[in-house]
């Protein structure tokens, strides 16, 4: 069966778009007119909200996000558009997503090369492909699932590492708070890859010496995306019925 990506396209237009985009996104809009950017929208206490590709692409600004936080996300945009020259619409676009035969109008996933290529078009084109083995892999985290509204930071998820934050481009929702977790020695808590002996279900609790110690995640062939106290992690831990081990 083929991969549906379940996205919608949204267009943001008006003579102020860069500038209202620039100062409510976690990376830099600028960087578009390079190539495509991952980014997210945070909220005012810094946590995330939502995450979403931008691409400029045949002259127009693109955002590419889940089906699911679509609606939420285009209230979020009028609510903070007040009197700027900005319009969002839904667009017709389909998302195509793939590894391999790269199409001449496609794009590299900017978030790691091993994510393939992307593309917009009317109809939907994808491969098939075991996207959660490779995001396990490189532990990459989905939206609404390691992505969790209201309770992930971002940089306790990766997102410096994966091309999703710009530090040096000034003020945006959420900013101070995520400026002073980077200024940080070291973080505490995050997304980490570990080997899963068994199963459990996703959201599941880790335990280390029968102390809460974070969350499994995503799995697939005996390994899983966790997130864990850094302090708690000893090398053999249970999640339900399975056993977590860490290099940590």
């Amino acid at each position: 069966m083929m991969y549906k990506s379940k996205r919608t396209v949204l267009e943001v237009s008006g003579e102020d778009q860069f500038k209202f985009l620039q100062a409510i996104i976690t990376n830099d809009i600028n960087l578009i007119k390079k190539g495509p950017i991952y980014s997210a929208l945070l909220t005012p206490q810094g946590k995330y909200f939502t995450d979403f590709f931008i691409v400029l692409h045949e002259g127009r600004i693109l955002i590419d996000i889940l089906e699911d936080t679509c609606e939420e996300f285009i209230n979020k945009l009028l609510l903070y558009r007040l009197r700027a020259k900005v319009e969002i619409a839904k667009t017709d676009l389909r998302v195509s997503l793939g590894l391999h035969n790269k199409p001449k109008e496609a794009f590299s996933d900017p978030r790691h090369p091993a994510l393939g290529w992307r593309s917009y078009g009317s109809e939907e084109n994808s491969q098939e492909v075991d996207w959660t083995q490779i995001r396990v892999s490189y532990c990459i985290p989905e939206t609404n699932i390691e992505l969790v509204r209201d309770q992930t930071y971002i940089l306790e998820a990766g997102f410096d590492r994966l091309n999703g934050v710009d530090f040096k481009k000034g003020c945006y929702i959420g900013q101070e708070i995520t400026a002073r977790m980077h200024h940080k020695t070291e973080l505490k808590k995050g997304l980490i890859t570990v080997k899963v002996d068994g199963n459990a279900e996703v959201g599941t609790e880790i335990l280390a010496n029968d102390q809460n110690a974070g969350t499994l995640y995503s799995q697939s062939k005996g390994r899983g995306i966790a997130f864990l106290r850094f302090n708690k992690v000893v090398p053999e831990m249970k999640a339900g019925n399975a056993i977590i081990y860490t290099d940590k």
